[in-house]
């Protein structure tokens, strides 16, 4: 389960403060799969950075009783003058896990041969991403923090981060921020949308995709 308590995230901007999320509220429970809408700027990817634990929240509290990803594809937690397999050790060590095993694993799947063994900060946007992905699926979590910035790249690379996520671990609970409205009743099962920095939830995936296509 995971549990957001009155979130609310603030911004320092000329003149004042923004506030970005306004008392946010809701639950997860296991195996469920979260869609959260929401136009450009709105806080959907806020959101997830602070469930994640890459962002803190200005006030309010996250409660949790499974383990929750860092928001998939985010590169920002490299290490950038250190090479991908520095970071992928530093990683190993971390989880506990098998380090040639897990090399075999990431080398098959971001596939960016000798430039894994390069500093992260000469990786292109795209590089860091399949690296970032590669390095969040070989954690097994209960709760995966899904950004539309992943759904890109070539087909084949796709097709197979969606087998993973969608395939491979389809009992596990998922948060996901979309504009893309067949891919959120695809993999949803509940959505909410964030507008004017409130959260609010739907009954169903349609009636939220009804709601969002009115804004």
């Amino acid at each position: 389960m995971i549990r957001c308590i009155d979130l609310v995230k603030e911004y320092h901007v000329p003149g004042g403060r923004r506030r970005v999320l306004d008392h946010v509220n809701f639950q997860l429970d296991r195996g469920r799969r979260l869609g959260v809408l929401g136009r450009n700027g709105a806080g959907k990817s806020t959101l997830i950075r602070i469930i994640g634990g890459v962002e803190f929240a200005t006030s309010g509290r996250i409660e949790r009783t499974m383990s929750v990803s860092w928001p998939l594809a985010f590169g920002g937690a490299f290490q950038g003058s250190l090479s991908g397999l520095d970071n992928l050790r530093f990683i190993c060590r971390i989880y506990n896990l098998d380090y040639p095993s897990t090399r075999a694993f990431v080398d098959d799947f971001a596939e960016l041969g000798r430039q894994l063994g390069e500093p992260v900060k000469t990786y292109s946007s795209g590089m860091r991403a399949r690296l970032a992905f590669a390095l969040s699926i070989i954690i097994e979590f209960e709760c995966y923090l899904i950004d539309e910035v992943i759904m890109v790249g070539d087909a084949r690379f796709l097709a197979r981060c969606q087998d993973e996520l969608f395939g491979k671990r389809q009992d596990r609970a998922l948060i996901i921020v979309s504009h893309d409205m067949g891919f959120i009743r695809e993999h949803c099962d509940q959505a909410a949308i964030i507008h004017g920095g409130k959260f609010v939830p739907y009954g169903s995936v349609h009636d939220a995709i009804e709601s969002y296509d009115k804004l």
